[in-house]
């Protein structure tokens, strides 16, 4: 670490760190509430509002890995820094468009700067802070981030009711501009393996998630057996494994697939993509249940999903001080069962008439389940990696989390349209349901994947393993004249 990094303030390192990030984690929902209002003004269908959402999703996570290549060769700080002016720029687009069409393209751009914001924040936190003090950073870190999830529905209502939609992507630039002089002046500078940009990844690994995503987009309106959906969701999934064989044969890969062989980083990121799935599908019909069957405001909307939103911002900092001494497995198994259960609770008492009260403890369980889940779940990503490949890691991480946002909100989107519900107080509820029931399943399938977390004895072991191999590595190392 150079001292440039040690004589910035730990509070001002995380500062820099968190807040770009914060911004990408809010766009992920800051739309979500408003979405009623924006199908009204842009005369926007079903399909466009998932796109609204999909696009920022899918850009984001397309553009991931990239970015973490561009940051390893180009430097992290210098990349980061390019990412938040094109996410304010983008920003800006959004904010002006005025046909749904214009909205998804500018989201679309959006997603791309928010790529190197997600990854890189917590590479670059994890090597501008002392070993030590990891533990304690990351869990404010993904405190911040469960803070941008939970005031994503509340910012958007609140701005909708009083201002206008467009003023949700406004927030975004004075944002973005404080945050580019607290980056320059509290991060050094650090760098990976200067690697070539693995373009053909790029493009394989986008084609085939873009397409599967948009075969489950369109198949209830164009029919699951149409040309165009079977050619999204085949031609889609060989271009997957297309990606799996080019990145396993590829000298400087996209994706290293040599970091699945770590059963931390394996099971973290099968967690990632079935909780994204999961967890914010259900998010998405949830928030419209509440505007078009109950008829509350997208303010009152946001505000009465604060119990779940806001436990993040409380609960996720304590984990990072609990983490060394209960491990990763324990905490995330339990958050992941914690929020199957409130989903299912959610679902079987979705009705109409249904009391706020009624919804309140369902809420908690879910908040409280994804704080546990956060902080930890990134803790086991990163924790058998060299530094030179922690941007890497986070960025995969990252990379399948946004995946299982899109697909979440496709299948739960899917399932709803197939279960024929409507966007009307009288059609909407049923549908629901069977969506809700599905987002609960998936985050049981989740806690079974946690199970394979390393439990505290074994990330220990492992742990003073790598240690003593780092320790006789320079005695193994030959001689050369």
């Amino acid at each position: 670490m150079s001292p440039t990094a040690r004589r910035a303030p730990l509070a001002l390192v995380i500062a820099a760190a968190s807040l770009p990030m914060f911004m990408a984690m809010l766009d992920n929902l800051v739309v979500t509430n408003a979405l009623p209002v924006l199908a009204t003004d842009l005369d926007a269908s079903l399909e466009h509002l998932q796109w609204f959402i999909n696009a920022y999703s899918l850009s984001f996570a397309s553009f991931i890995l990239m970015a973490v290549a561009l940051g390893d060769r180009l430097g992290r700080r210098r990349v980061f820094m390019g990412g938040v002016a094109l996410f304010t720029a983008a920003s800006i687009l959004c904010a002006l468009a005025t046909s749904p069409e214009f909205l998804i393209g500018a989201r679309a751009l959006q997603g791309v700067g928010a790529a190197a914001l997600l990854p890189l924040s917590l590479a670059i936190l994890s090597t501008n802070v002392e070993p030590k003090q990891r533990p304690l950073a990351i869990g404010i870190w993904g405190g911040v981030a469960g803070l941008g999830v939970a005031l994503g529905p509340v910012i958007g209502g609140a701005v909708v009711d009083g201002l206008s939609w467009h003023a949700i992507f406004w927030l975004n630039v004075p944002v973005g501009i404080l945050a580019l002089p607290l980056i320059r002046f509290a991060l050094t500078e650090t760098y990976g393996d200067r690697v070539r940009p693995d373009i053909v990844g790029l493009l394989l690994g986008m084609g085939g998630v873009f397409g599967v995503v948009f075969g489950i987009v369109r198949g209830n309106e164009a029919g699951w057996t149409s040309t165009q959906v079977l050619a999204g969701l085949v031609g889609g999934g060989l271009l997957l494994v297309a990606f799996l064989a080019w990145e396993r044969r590829t000298r400087d890969a996209l994706l290293p697939l040599a970091l699945f062989k770590d059963r931390s980083f394996s099971a973290a990121n099968g967690v990632g993509l079935v909780f994204s799935l999961g967890m914010f599908g259900s998010v998405f019909i949830l928030i419209q249940f509440l505007q078009v069957v109950q008829g509350y405001s997208p303010l009152q909307a946001g505000v009465m999903t604060m119990p779940w939103t806001m436990a993040p911002l409380f609960i996720a900092p304590i984990t990072g001080v609990l983490i060394p001494r209960v491990g990763t497995r324990a905490l995330v198994v339990t958050g992941l069962a914690m929020q199957s259960l409130g989903l299912a609770w959610i679902a079987a008492i979705m009705d109409p008439g249904v009391g706020y009260g009624s919804l309140v403890p369902a809420f908690l369980l879910c908040g409280i389940g994804m704080a546990l889940v956060f902080a930890p779940s990134s803790t086991a990503v990163l924790a058998n990696m060299r530094d030179e490949d922690h941007a890497k890691a986070s960025g995969a991480n990252s990379t399948l989390r946004e995946i299982g946002v899109a697909l979440g909100i496709a299948i739960l989107a899917a399932v709803f349209t197939a279960s024929g519900g409507e966007f009307t107080p009288t059609g909407y509820t049923d549908a629901a349901q069977d969506a809700v029931y599905v987002g609960a399943a998936a985050l049981a399938l989740a806690t079974v994947i946690g199970a394979f977390l390393p439990s505290r004895a074994q990330a220990r072991a492992t742990a003073a393993e790598r240690e003593v191999r780092e320790a006789l590595e320079p005695a193994l190392v030959p001689v050369t004249r």
